[in-house]
């Protein structure tokens, strides 16, 4: 049991961590909603552009993800974190100074786009490798826990604070605030003393980057619980960035809805993520891993179907429950399946199999985001908000027929998944 307060009480290094993920995450969430009120109020991009930018931000994890997952385990992880964040700090610093001086155009925002995407690469997957060697074994669940949920609260907060800056002092402005945040995310960074162990086995690889990278895929590709996951969130991430990337043009033209409101409203519905988190661990302890893993990704993602209904006024009630259903079953299943990978992966396997699982899941990103804005484009926003938001249901059942919907419990090594699946007990 942790002392009254936990982790972010009594363990100095994961607060530092905590402190710079949660300030990362809330500038992300105000880049979220002011770079397609740039693109759309201020350079008069339409769904298509819209749904480019999006997809420019995510491309790097299928250009480089494969090869950074190699590199980041043959490095120190937080220098390459920090590295990564003070890349992001100077380019998200130069939108605001391109506005003033008449040179802010779309073919910047793509860059923008793509370069800090680069960096976000080469942060998430070092982070994901990072935190395993902080935190002792015991420690990981409540550590996933609260970074989930406080990334979720901060999701919110950006969310809400980028409409409101975009609404009163332009959507420009914002972006001084998501590099702000890095400056933070720098400063918690470089403050953690906490060393990762020397990897002896560096100095005598005589594998070559190319069969580093093959090791990751065969893991992800061979294992019979990373499998599915994997395809789930390949699926999942093609839908919910699907409607993602086209919901701020859905509200604004097919609503009518104003920036400040844009704002309000996507923040309502990321709630959900502070509820999702704080429901995950309780529903873990009375379900079982894999039967809470299905119950989040499958069960919330249901109400999905209400966003595309939504109408001014009181039908706004709709989007906004809809996609609170669906952020909570995506952040409650994330703390479930990054408990497990965290436990059941190899240490010196860690940033390979992040990068192999990223490269393939994150990999539909910016499929999802272009799919949705040429949907958006040739059917209209609403139209393709129906089809997208309707493939948050059906990826999941990816989950429901492997051995995930077969068993009570996630394994919780390879050694003991060996065994088999453990059976789901019947209902009485």
């Amino acid at each position: 049991m942790s002392a009254r307060g936990g982790l972010l009480r009594t363990h100095g290094d994961f607060r530092l961590l905590w402190c710079g993920e949660t300030t990362g995450k809330f500038g992300a969430s105000v880049t979220s909603v002011s770079m397609p009120l740039i693109a759309v109020a201020t350079l008069h991009a339409g769904p298509f552009t819209v749904g480019l930018l999006t997809a420019a931000s995510w491309a790097p994890w299928l250009l480089i993800g494969l090869p950074a997952g190699a590199w980041v385990d043959r490095l120190p992880r937080r220098p390459v974190m920090l590295v990564a964040a003070a890349v992001s700090l100077v380019l998200f610093a130069a939108l605001p100074l391109a506005a003033s001086t008449g040179r802010l155009s779309v073919p910047l925002l793509l860059a923008v786009a793509l370069l800090t995407g680069t960096a976000a690469v080469f942060f998430q997957t070092a982070y994901t490798a990072y935190l395993p060697t902080l935190l002792a074994p015991e420690e990981q669940a409540e550590g996933n826990a609260k970074l989930q949920g406080s990334a979720s609260a901060a999701q919110i907060a950006g969310l809400g604070t980028g409409g409101l800056i975009a609404h009163l002092a332009g959507a420009v402005n914002a972006m001084y605030v998501n590099a702000a945040t890095f400056l933070v995310s720098l400063l918690c960074l470089g403050r953690i003393r906490h060393r990762e162990p020397r990897d002896t086995s560096k100095g005598a690889r005589t594998t070559s980057l190319v069969g580093e990278v093959a090791d990751g895929l065969r893991l992800v590709a061979r294992d019979p619980w990373l499998r599915p996951l994997t395809l789930f969130g390949a699926a999942s991430n093609l839908a919910l960035m699907g409607y993602q990337s086209i919901q701020v043009v859905f509200l604004v033209r097919d609503i009518g809805v104003d920036p400040g409101g844009v704002g309000v409203l996507i923040a309502s519905t990321s709630v959900g993520g502070v509820a999702g988190a704080f429901l995950a661990r309780g529903a873990v302890g009375r379900l079982g891993t894999a039967r809470a893993l299905l119950l989040f990704e499958l069960g919330f993602a249901v109400p999905a179907l209400l966003m595309p209904l939504a109408f001014g006024g009181a039908g706004l009630a709709l989007f906004v429950a809809g996609g609170f259903s669906v952020t909570a079953g995506v952040v409650a299943g994330n703390v479930v399946a990054s408990g497990f990978r965290q436990r059941y992966c190899p240490p010196e396997l860690r940033g390979r199999l992040a990068a192999s699982a990223a490269f393939l899941a994150y990999g539909t990103i910016p499929l999802g985001a272009l799919l949705g804005g040429t949907l958006g484009s040739v059917l209209g926003p609403r139209a393709a908000l129906a089809l997208t938001s309707a493939g948050v249901p059906l990826a999941a059942l990816i989950l429901r027929f492997s051995p995930i919907g077969r068993t009570r419990d996630l394994p919780l090594s390879r050694e003991r998944a060996e065994d088999g699946p453990v059976p789901a007990a019947s209902s009485a």
